[in-house]
């Protein structure tokens, strides 16, 4: 049965996004690697997160961007720091929404963290997952 998610609106992903972020910037492992890519205002950022997460869960279309470039260009991601996205996106849906809604964001969420994952560390002739060196 698909979870029901029309409680999911322009206004609760913006709650998502305002928190996920907090979050994410107080992080001890994450967030150095955000505050080096996205240093000084956020709000730009934010906002470019509320279009990609409308785009997601509203497909409003709104953002036009490309996740993987825009990823690869970020010095020190390592492929385990992925399991510390979802941990940290996981919790805060799970606090902001009912188990519906939040299970609709859990799931695109761990989808695109894994495509990011492969975009970013996959190469054939390698054993997956690629271990930091």
């Amino acid at each position: 049965m698909a979870a029901r998610t029309n409680q999911i609106s322009e206004d609760t992903i913006r709650r998502l996004v305002d928190r996920f972020y907090a979050r994410i910037r107080a992080d001890p492992v994450l967030g150095p690697i955000f505050m080096r890519a996205i240093p000084g205002e956020w709000s730009a950022h934010l906002a470019v997160m509320c279009d990609f997460w409308s785009s997601v869960m509203l497909t409003s279309g709104r953002y036009k961007g490309s996740p993987a470039t825009v990823h690869l260009r970020i010095e020190g991601i390592e492929p385990q720091m992925f399991d510390r996205w979802l941990e940290i996106f996981d919790e805060t849906c799970d606090a902001l929404f009912e188990a519906n809604e939040s299970e609709a964001f859990r799931a695109k969420a761990a989808r695109i963290a894994e495509s990011l994952k492969l975009s970013l560390f996959y190469r054939p002739d390698e054993v997956w997952p690629r271990r930091a060196t």
